[in-house]
Order: C-alpha cells, then sequence, then structure tokens
C-alpha cells in the first residue's frame, strides 16, 4: 500500500468510497435519508489537499482517502474514508498521520475534524490517536459544525468537535 496526493484519476473515485463506507453509518442508524456523497471533484476543487491509499501499482484504484480543508489559517480533516472491505487494517491510521504530516508541511500545528462521539470507530477512535473534543474556537470552526448540521448528521448521533496537534512526524500525543 502507498499514501499519496490524488491524482486526477483517482479524483473520480472518491464518491464512491465515500459512499460505500458511508453504507456502514446507513445501516447502524437505519438512516432513510443519508446525504450523498461529495463529488471528487468538489473535493479537489476545495482548499487544502485529498490524499489517497491503494495499491503501489500505478492504475490501480485507491481503496481509501483522506481530505483535508485549509482555508483562513485553519486546517480541518473534512473527510477520511476506507472501503469496508479493507477497514480494520490500519489504512484510515495511516491516512490520518499522512494527512497530519502534509499538514505541518504546509505550516499548520493543528487539525480538527467533526465525527460522532458514541459511535466506536470514530471519536473512540480518534482519540486514541491524540484528538481531544473542543468547542469552536473559530469562525471556521462554527462553520464546520453548522455545515454538519444542516446535513442532518445530527439526527443520528452526538457530533463533536476534535482537535490534534501536528508534527512532521504525525498527530501528536499531549
Amino acid at each position: 500500500m502507498e499514501i499519496r496526493k490524488a491524482t486526477r484519476a483517482d479524483i473520480g473515485e472518491l464518491q464512491a468510497i465515500e459512499g460505500a463506507a458511508d453504507s456502514l453509518y446507513v445501516e447502524r442508524f437505519g438512516a432513510t435519508d443519508w446525504h450523498e456523497p461529495a463529488t471528487g471533484r468538489e473535493r479537489a476543487a476545495a482548499p487544502g489537499f485529498v490524499l489517497v491509499a491503494g495499491p503501489a501499482e500505478e492504475g490501480e484504484a485507491p481503496y481509501g482517502f483522506a481530505h483535508v480543508l485549509e482555508w483562513d489559517g485553519n486546517s480541518h480533516l473534512d473527510q477520511v474514508s476506507v472501503l469496508p472491505q479493507w477497514q480494520r487494517q490500519g489504512i484510515g491510521t495511516a491516512l490520518i498521520q499522512a494527512a497530519a504530516r502534509e499538514t505541518a508541511g504546509h505550516g499548520f500545528h493543528e487539525m480538527t475534524l467533526m465525527t460522532y462521539l458514541d459511535v466506536p470507530w470514530n471519536a473512540p477512535f480518534y482519540a486514541r490517536l491524540g484528538f481531544t473534543p473542543i468547542e469552536p474556537r473559530s469562525y471556521f470552526e462554527e462553520a464546520a459544525v453548522k455545515l454538519e448540521y444542516g446535513l442532518g448528521l445530527h439526527r443520528y448521533g452526538t457530533r463533536t468537535l476534535m482537535v490534534a496537534g501536528v508534527t512532521p512526524e504525525g498527530v501528536t500525543r499531549e
């Protein structure tokens, strides 16, 4: 497996990866109105970067991605998705650590994310990596909370904003 910046070919795969990963939420919550994932084109056009995890062979489709938004002095892990058949193999962790290293390389010292507080593969997972819950501290963080509220994600459980320090080695654990 390798983690690299998304190529034009990879961008077309992102929505399907996220949709497949989201099926676990749909099943867990019995959701009948889950939001449509962003397209790869939308993610690529946003300020920040997209990393993919996949086979080292050129031309092979990725099986996971991390999308980090960078805006107004903030770095926010907007999405991490791994195809269900590739989950629980360390790929999500590897993507988050790579995103943290890339974020630090862009001059940031921390990265935020939004997640479900009581879903085992969400907040508890991120806490093990070094993320801690916080209240919004900036306009950007408040906007991230409002955006997720607008998507209706709060109807399925408690959403929380989390933050972790980042360095060239990855997420810091304080």
